[in-house]
């Protein structure tokens, strides 16, 4: 079992950064790709992020690419969400996700049902 804690959202004007954390309980942290996910009022939610088990494989969205950046401290169990020059549209609750099954060879890390644990979720709110 992991459980995983979201912290680091709130309210923003619109050019600026924030950093999400998520820590994660258990051992074998190391052994778990992770990922970050995004909802925003009356959408889906939508792939933002993933990291491989070391951290040398990194995936982004498309709509995120060149601006958020995705890490891990595998000693700390916490993976990390940069965010610079946010956007109103980046608004969302924002999720983090553990699997613990690696990124090799795989797009599928950006489906929700790839993913098997979820936290509950930190707002991030971009004001124009």
């Amino acid at each position: 079992q992991v459980q995983l804690v979201e912290s680091g959202g709130g309210l923003v004007q619109a050019g600026g950064s924030l950093r999400l954390s998520c820590a994660a309980s258990g051992r074998t942290f190391s052994s778990y790709a992770m990922g970050w996910f995004r909802q925003a009022p009356g959408k889906e939610r939508e792939f933002v992020a993933a990291i491989g088990w070391s951290g040398s494989r990194t995936y982004y969205a498309d709509s995120v690419k060149g601006r958020f950046t995705i890490s891990r401290d595998n000693a700390k169990n916490t993976v990390y969400l940069q965010m610079n020059s946010l956007k109103p549209e980046d608004t969302a609750v924002y999720y983090c996700a553990a699997d613990s099954r690696d990124l090799w060879g795989t797009s599928s890390y950006v489906r929700q049902n790839y993913w098997t644990y979820w936290g509950q979720g930190t707002q991030v709110t971009v004001s124009s």
